[in-house]
């Protein structure tokens, strides 16, 4: 069985790494690493390829920057010669940037078979890029792996046959347990923020990045002014996204001294922060889960999620962006001494595995 595994940004790797790792370990697949090249800001080195332990990209589309249609249309355009040349059995997408689009419109159309891991999710909000992307690839792929139980639902109700949806658990938290032993086993001097992680006794973790936050001065404005009276009693240490720094330089708008400002982090460096916050503020998807995975408090500055396990057993909050709504939340979470919430179903650190089961019976049937 040849199979093409489509990344497009770094996320989406480290929900491949863990499929690779049970693919290698079952045998039987020819597998290729397509590197779509959306994310082409962040610099790829061997070395987080090396963390990942997997190997270096097989293609590389080099789709570069764009608008939402230019970025489509490029790895679209690149991808279907790669198909034409390589023909693949099936075509497998993680997530929803827009090379999950993409691909699967480009494999649909050329007669390849189609499987979406993260299939199902959903937050009911058309103005996110992320929600369309989620849909159209829906709507055309052959199987469908979800990750709690809102994505199968959502898929049966959509008239997906429950043949074709399959409850695996979720890749990401297969990543997070395996790189949580690898940061575990480190050193502590090993991570470049290992001197401010001593320096602070309590602090709070913070990701800001999504356009509905930071590209409009009013929202973004009030959202900094909060988070500047909670850092007066409680430091935050924030590693800033490129997107975030270009638009506070933008509208003049400054953070506190109680923010401890990082540049972007790799994944083992942020985790080693993350984990041991009193509480994580965030507008990730990713993050909301990871957090609830490891059962740390977590507050989302965003009004939706579609992620909604992570709010109904997990350790996630919606809070959106009021500024005033974030400041009563946080002094809640933080006084507050409510139980861990629970892991939530087969995010046990083996939804690869029970991913490439399915994929064997469908090997067996070619």
């Amino acid at each position: 069985m040849k199979i093409f595994l489509v990344a497009g940004a770094r996320p989406n790797f480290m929900k491949i790494a863990p499929i690779i790792r049970a693919m290698e370990g079952a045998g039987g697949f020819d597998w290729r690493l397509v590197h779509t090249g959306q994310h082409y800001d962040y610099a790829m080195s061997q070395s987080f390829f090396e963390d990942l332990e997997i190997p270096q990209p097989h293609i590389f589309l080099e789709a570069g920057s764009g608008t939402h249609a230019e970025q489509t249309s490029k790895v679209m355009v690149a991808f279907e010669k790669v198909c034409e040349n390589e023909h693949p059995d099936w075509v497998l997408v993680v997530g929803d940037v827009n090379s999950t689009l993409a691909c699967s419109v480009v494999a649909k159309k050329l007669g390849i078979s189609v499987a979406h891991v993260e299939a199902g999710l959903r937050s009911f909000d058309l103005s996110m890029p992320e929600e369309i992307n989620r849909m159209v690839t829906d709507a055309i792929s052959d199987l469908f792996f979800v990750t709690e139980e809102s994505g199968r639902e959502n898929l049966l109700h959509e008239g997906k046959s429950k043949e074709k949806v399959h409850f695996v658990g979720h890749v990401m938290v297969d990543n997070l347990l395996h790189q949580l032993e690898k940061v575990e086993a480190a050193q502590d001097d090993s991570f470049s923020s290992a001197p401010l992680k001593r320096s602070l006794d309590r602090y709070l973790f913070l990701t800001l990045h999504r356009p509905s936050n930071v590209d409009d001065a009013k929202t973004l404005a009030g959202i900094v002014a909060a988070l500047n009276t909670i850092a007066e009693s409680v430091p935050i240490v924030f590693p800033v996204h490129p997107r975030t720094e270009r638009r506070l330089q933008e509208f003049g708008i400054e953070l506190g001294k109680g923010i401890h400002q990082l540049p972007p982090l790799g994944f083992r460096d942020s985790l080693y922060l993350w984990k041991d916050a009193a509480l994580v503020l965030t507008d990730s998807g990713g993050l909301q889960e990871e957090t609830t995975a490891l059962g740390v408090p977590c507050l989302t500055l965003r009004d939706n999620t579609e992620r909604p396990i992570t709010c109904e057993l997990g350790t996630n909050v919606l809070v959106g962006n009021d500024p005033e709504k974030i400041l009563d939340r946080v002094q809640e979470r933080l006084n507050s001494d409510r139980e861990p919430g629970q892991v939530p179903p087969m995010w046990d650190g083996r939804a690869a595995e029970r991913i490439v089961e399915v994929l064997q019976g469908h090997r067996r049937a070619l």
